[in-house]
């Protein structure tokens, strides 16, 4: 059973680095910009976005505000 959670866990990771690449790119911020606006270090979105690291979930809550997206829409 840890397997499989592990599995679906690594799933949720890549989709939300590409999905929140996909969307920052979209709305045309950099790294650094939109790190500014979230009041994160460039290097956290950095971390993100090559799956080195996880925001919280107030920090989801606060970017799925940002990009009009869903949870499920972030993660998924």
């Amino acid at each position: 059973m840890k397997n499989i959670a592990l599995a679906s866990r690594t799933k949720i990771e890549v989709r939300f680095a590409e999905n929140l690449k996909d969307l920052r790119k979209r709305k045309g911020l950099s790294q650094k910009e939109l790190a500014d606006i979230i009041g994160v270090d460039q290097r956290t979105v950095s971390a993100w976005e090559t799956k080195t690291a996880e925001p919280s979930l107030d920090m989801l809550a606060t970017l799925c505000e940002l990009f009009n997206e869903t949870f499920d829409g972030l993660l998924g």
